[in-house]
């Protein structure tokens, strides 16, 4: 039979037990660091979060300025454009002749134009 040593006994125990203290200290330690690694990514998720609304907000706040800016200029071109129907209606109704030549001059204006650019485009 073989009988054990008590100081080699002794020593393997406390080899085992520097073993587990070891170990337990490591999870310790990792545990810390993957606390602190949520900690800071909650951090920056809760920043990014921040940022996007702001960069939302503002976005929404261009497009309603730009939306508005078209709907403004719309409204004073179409009051412009009425305008200046009206002030040719009121004008060929006061001088009827004076408009029918202008309108014949202007027409075989455009005639003699396009008649220049045809002639060019086909040298």
């Amino acid at each position: 039979m073989r009988t054990s040593n008590p100081t080699v006994d002794q020593t393997a125990d406390d080899a085992a037990d520097m073993a587990d203290t070891a170990i337990r200290s490591s999870q310790r330690f990792a545990n810390q660091a993957l606390d602190q690694i949520a900690d800071r990514v909650d951090s920056v998720r809760e920043r990014a979060n921040a940022a996007l609304s702001s960069v939302k907000s503002e976005t929404q706040a261009l497009t309603k300025r730009g939306v508005d800016a078209v709907r403004e200029g719309s409204q004073q071109l179409r009051q412009q454009a009425l305008r200046a129907s009206d002030s040719t209606a009121a004008y060929v109704k006061d001088e009827p002749l004076k408009s029918v030549l202008i309108a014949a001059a202007v027409g075989a204006g455009l005639m003699a134009l396009i008649g220049l650019m045809v002639s060019r485009s086909r040298d």
